[in-house]
């Protein structure tokens, strides 16, 4: 038998036990990565909400200057670093009157003023707030809006009419002007300022958070769903 046919029949096994050799370091690193899947998984989806975390305290600094405190799957993740306050979201200007008229003895006064004020809607941050987030959603819990205050801008005299016997004193112009406040305070509650101011919170949080789970606020007297 020649040299030739010798060597194909020594690099016949020689190829198998090569290939045996590839194809069960293939098999191996393979197992070896799907058993360490689900621990590499858990780290990216940690490491993904803890950058989450970053950037909503990042936001809140940013609208209140404040830290909030923020749990990660139920972990603490960051504690509140500073005592929180008032968050005011919107502002909008509204306009009201209040007019005195009085009769003594057939003498009338009358004293009519215009207010002009700027009220703020927003959220009392002393009342708590709370950030949780989860793999699925993330919660902002906080108490609901609320008017905040209603800054006077000018006030108008329209009527300013004494009586011949009733004089205007100071004291009704002073309880003219106490009243327009409230007012103001009142029109500005019963308008949609407060929910708008809702709304807009969530819009700001969600334009500085883009995560793919829902964002969503849960309000310090409403049962979480």
């Amino acid at each position: 038998m020649s040299k030739s046919a010798n060597g194909h029949r020594i690099a016949w096994p020689i190829a198998l036990i090569v290939v045996a050799l590839v194809i069960g370091t293939t098999i191996l690193v393979t197992f070896l990565r799907l058993e360490s899947w689900p621990s590499r998984t858990a780290r990216q989806s940690t490491a993904e909400l803890e950058r989450l975390g970053k950037d909503l305290r990042a936001a809140f600094v940013d609208l209140a200057q404040l830290q909030p405190r923020i749990t990660i799957n139920d972990r603490v993740y960051m504690e509140q670093t500073q005592p929180v306050s008032e968050l005011v979201v919107l502002s909008r200007r509204f306009e009201v009157e209040h007019e005195l008229l009085h009769t003594w003895v057939g003498s009338s006064k009358r004293v009519k003023l215009h207010g002009t004020f700027i009220a703020k809607a927003g959220f009392d941050l002393r009342k708590g707030l709370s950030i949780d987030i989860r793999p699925n959603e993330i919660i902002v819990q906080l108490p609901h809006a609320q008017i905040l205050g209603a800054e006077q801008q000018q006030v108008e005299v329209l009527a300013f009419e004494n009586g011949l016997w009733n004089r205007i004193s100071g004291q009704d112009v002073q309880s003219e002007l106490s009243v327009l406040p409230e007012l103001a305070w009142k029109k500005a509650a019963e308008s949609q300022l407060i929910a708008e101011a809702e709304e807009s919170l969530q819009q700001q949080l969600e334009q500085r958070i883009h995560t793919v789970q829902p964002l969503r606020l849960v309000f310090k007297d409403e049962k979480e769903k």
